[in-house]
């Protein structure tokens, strides 16, 4: 019979039977759901052709597949391969960061694709899907994953299924509040994703502080070939941003403008980021750290203001602020909030994800608010912001005001939701590490043999160091 691990531990790690049994009893449900309410939508149903004869359409190239499938494909590889191998940087929780990104966000589109279909694509009792259904779900998952970086080798896969399933749910909810009740512009989700996911996931790691993780001090760092790693993840997201933000933008000047801001902020970071870095630090060496994380804040931070009419010389400016910002919150801010506040955040998505995500609320609270006529046309002025029916007689100045509702909504919602559940995941039944025991992937994964397997099994009885 096969030994638990850590059996000396005060912390049973154990997951042969807990784990199976979540995510097998969860799948079930899923399925169950899936085939009360869940069909195809009209487009890729099958009646698609007496569709198109109703809509007028005389082509099958219409489908709005067609539109948006390149841009879901870009979203996909972000969520499953950026965002999996960005986190990959800590030496030996490699597995860890790609494998659990893979189960949380797996298990995670399929609540989403149901969370997101009652508010948003219910109609006669059923969910209709489509391909935006599943741009929108990865968007939910985005901010579980944003989460997952605060406590990043310090949880346990069903810790971070759990937290999945509620911050979806939680996810759902506020984005519903912003975009049908607020009536807010969001585009890139600097404040649904970005905001709502940094701060929820900071709240967490608050309550999930643990004051002996100095003991695992020694496996928090880097080496030259998780760098590398961890950089993969960096180029995939920064190349696919643009597709990010633009994704559900409204076909035409709206999705075509979103892609152009985002790529002019990106650039400007990336030169930013490099300049501050070198700055920063007592030798005027740039750190990966800030190489692999602070240059994406540009696209974070252009998100709400996407599809508006920025401009890309206001673009630059947004990445130019925000490259700084972040690259000086990795060298001040991430000890401060360690050292006196006791949040421990992995991965800095405080300063990637969290400051430029308020940025992006603020930049497109104002742009909204400086929005005229003359700038936009008076179709395009109804059309960016969609002042028709209830909203038509809402002015640019309201429209802002509402935009900042939207930044405060999203950060109660990610403190109440995320002590909520960080108290949940507190609760001494899920199979976590003990602090020593942290950032180690031998704890939850078969590690293979090789000539460097000594550092992973050193706490592994069942595997004896090679001699």
């Amino acid at each position: 019979m096969e030994r638990p691990r850590h059996q000396g531990m005060t912390k049973n790690t154990y997951m042969r039977w807990r784990l199976p049994l979540v995510c097998l009893l969860w799948e079930v449900a899923m399925i169950v759901l899936f085939g009360v309410f869940v069909r195809f939508g009209p487009e890729a149903d099958a009646h698609w052709e007496e569709e198109k004869r109703e809509m007028n359409l005389t082509s099958d190239i219409e489908n709005d597949f067609y539109f948006r499938y390149p841009s879901f494909q870009d979203v996909h590889v972000m969520i499953f391969v950026g965002f999996g191998f960005l986190m990959t940087f800590l030496k030996r929780y490699g597995f860890g960061a790609v494998g659990f990104n893979f189960l949380l966000a797996a298990f995670g589109i399929q609540w989403a694709l149901l969370m997101q279909g009652w508010f948003h694509s219910f109609k006669s009792g059923k969910i209709l899907v489509g391909v935006e259904n599943l741009i929108n779900a990865d968007f939910c998952v985005g901010s579980v994953c944003i989460a997952f970086g605060a406590i990043l080798g310090k949880t346990s896969p069903i810790q971070l299924l759990v937290m999945t399933l509620f911050q979806v749910t939680l996810f759902a909810v506020n984005e519903y509040i912003l975009l049908n009740l607020l009536h807010v512009k969001d585009a890139g989700g600097s404040m649904t994703i970005h905001t709502f996911g940094a701060y929820f996931g900071l709240t967490v790691t608050r309550i999930l502080y643990r004051p002996n993780l100095e003991q695992s001090k020694d496996k928090q760092g880097s080496v030259y070939h998780s760098d590398l790693f961890a950089m993969i993840g960096t180029l995939y997201l920064w190349m696919y941003w643009p597709s990010f933000n633009s994704a559900i933008s409204e076909h035409g000047d709206a999705q075509h403008r979103a892609a152009i801001n985002t790529y002019c902020s990106l650039a400007a970071c990336v030169l930013t980021t490099m300049a501050f870095s070198s700055m920063l630090q007592k030798k005027g060496k740039l750190d990966m750290v800030h190489i692999q994380n602070a240059t994406l804040a540009g696209g974070v931070a252009v998100g709400t203001s996407a599809e508006m009419m920025l401009t890309p010389y206001g673009s630059l400016i947004v990445g130019f602020i925000c490259g700084i910002v972040s690259t000086v919150g990795y060298v001040y801010l991430t000890p401060f909030l360690e050292s006196r506040l006791h949040i421990q955040d992995t991965c800095g998505i405080h300063n990637l994800h969290a400051m430029p995500g308020l940025i992006g609320g603020i930049v497109g609270a104002i742009t909204a608010a400086a929005a005229t006529e003359d700038v936009y046309g008076k179709e395009g002025f109804i059309k960016a912001f969609d002042f028709t029916g209830t909203y038509q007689t809402r002015t640019p100045s309201v429209q802002g005001g509402f935009q900042a509702a939207g930044i405060v909504v999203s950060l109660l919602m990610a403190f109440a939701g995320g002590a909520l559940v960080g108290a949940i995941l507190k609760l001494p039944v899920w199979g976590d590490a003990a602090a020593e025991n942290c950032f180690e992937d031998d704890v939850y994964w078969e590690v293979p043999e090789d000539e460097e397997s000594d550092v992973y099994h050193m706490h592994n009885p069942d595997k004896p160091a090679s001699p």
